[in-house]
């Protein structure tokens, strides 16, 4: 089989890195363009690239010359499908200007998530969104779709499966999220060092619109979901992997052993279909005290492909401060499963439904 050629915009960031790392034998995918900023135009990527994830720079794209996001560029080389990691400041109109042009884009960026006719996708949880892409090819050449916010994923992934069986009327959630979400200049270290940041910027505003957008219907346009939902979200000091604890009231009455069971059995398309990325369970239950941790449980997920790709969910219990109220802690890791990962199963998606 030919494999489809990609490109990847915003190459050397941390979230770039893992879409280097995961796709650098992929056996669907070939890496044949990496874009970065205009100082690393026509220099290796090898030789500028600050490798900060862990194992070393894949061999096959260390001399990889990094050429600038344009169309001319693409086509020249033959790309087909896009991936970005773009700064937001600067994706929005370069993932518009690539869509008109042909290609197809899967983005990680907050551009285009709200946009009327643009699917926001966590494969396991809203593939059906993906019959929005017709609205767009209506008005251009390519397509763009995009994935959530890293804290959105992992918690919509665990709330698919209770709101099909149960129905959900109000989520409320605490987030404990890692360093690496705010790239390797983000938070300086004496920041966060004997410390909690009780802020991040926009993003308890992006995990609350996003849910209704992602567990609401496509119908002529899409239908956000009725829930009610807040969050507040903090900064800790763990290198990789969002800790969130959920509080929720369900509609129809649910036990504990109610969600671990649905929980449990709870599978998608990527399954059904066997795509190479998916996690052959998409949420693992712990059920010792102490988990999920971090450190520990941040890489679950089978097969090796798919490391890092499951959310893992553990102290599930009721909550009698809220009618029919159940809690809990998920763990996902933000930039495998929350960014590159993700992306990587939604174009795997779309080519198993020849899209792409």
């Amino acid at each position: 089989m030919d494999k489809i050629k990609v490109a990847i915009l915003g190459a050397t960031g941390m979230v770039g890195q893992r879409y280097v790392r995961l796709l650098s034998n992929h056996p669907w995918f070939d890496i044949s363009v990496l874009s970065a900023s205009s100082s690393s135009v026509g220099k290796k990527y090898g030789e500028i690239v600050k490798w900060i994830i862990e194992d070393e720079i894949p061999e096959n794209v260390k001399d990889i010359t990094i050429l600038p996001a344009e169309v001319e560029e693409m086509k020249k080389e033959g790309v087909e499908l896009i991936f970005s990691a773009l700064p937001s400041e600067v994706a929005y109109d370069i993932e518009l200007k690539m869509a008109e042009a042909g290609f197809t884009v899967v983005s990680d960026t907050s551009a285009h998530r709200m946009d009327p006719d643009v699917p926001l996708v966590i494969p396991e949880v809203n593939s059906d969104h993906i019959i929005a892409i017709e609205e767009q090819k209506r008005k251009r050449k390519g397509i763009i779709v995009t994935g959530p916010n890293c804290t959105t994923i992992g918690l919509a992934i665990s709330l698919k499966p209770i709101h099909d069986e149960f129905g959900i009327k109000r989520v409320l959630v605490s987030t404990m999220q890692a360093l690496s979400g705010a790239g390797y200049f983000g938070v300086p270290s004496m920041a966060i060092l004997d410390n909690l940041i009780p802020y991040i910027k926009n993003e308890e505003e992006k995990v609350t619109k996003e849910i209704l957008k992602i567990l609401g219907k496509y119908e002529n346009g899409f239908k956000f979901a009725n829930i009610k939902i807040g969050a507040s979200c903090h900064r800790v000091c763990v290198l990789d992997g969002h800790t969130e604890v959920v509080f929720l009231e369900t509609i129809k009455k649910a036990t504990p052993e109610d969600i671990k069971y649905c929980m449990k059995n709870f599978k998608g398309e990527p399954q059904l279909l066997s795509l190479p990325t998916a996690p052959l369970q998409p949420i693992i239950i712990r059920e010792e005290p102490d988990r999920p941790q971090p450190r520990i449980d941040r890489l679950s997920g089978k097969p090796e492909r798919a490391k890092g790709m499951a959310i893992v969910v553990g102290r599930i219990r009721e909550e009698l401060a809220l009618d029919n109220g159940i809690k809990y802690i998920l763990l996902s890791h933000n930039t495998i499963r929350g960014a590159a990962g993700n992306a990587i199963l939604i174009a795997e998606l779309l080519k198993a439904k020849n899209i792409i």
